[in-house]
């Protein structure tokens, strides 16, 4: 591996890190120490996940998932796919007409905007 692909690995995992503080801080409203026994670790090792000096294995990023309602996506690569689910929602009000015509505007405008 060479150091641009580390460089961007240790990125990734401080940002990781970054994203479980955050559920844990504003969506969980959780201690450390209650997250950590919730998905089955140390606190001290969610302190090293959270400053990005570590990674969770696969049965705890499955515990922070279902506990949090976030996607592993998300967790893992912060993928925000609540948007696709929040945007199948609201098209769920639409005929398949009304939505291929607003998909024609979009491409019009797209078209002007790269003009």
């Amino acid at each position: 591996m060479n150091q641009l692909d580390l460089k961007s690995e240790k990125n990734e995992q401080i940002l990781r890190g970054k994203r479980i503080k955050y559920i844990r801080e504003n969506e969980l409203h959780m201690n450390k120490t209650q997250l950590a026994k919730e998905i089955g670790i140390s606190s001290q090792f969610l302190g090293l996940v959270e400053e990005g000096r570590g990674n969770l294995v696969y049965r705890s990023i499955k515990k922070l998932r279902d506990i949090s309602g976030y996607s592993a996506d998300y967790i893992l690569f912060g993928i925000d796919d609540h948007v696709i689910d929040k945007t199948q929602r609201l098209l769920e009000s639409y005929t398949n007409e009304e939505i291929e015509k607003a998909i024609d505007i979009i491409k019009d405008i797209t078209i002007f905007i790269k003009k």
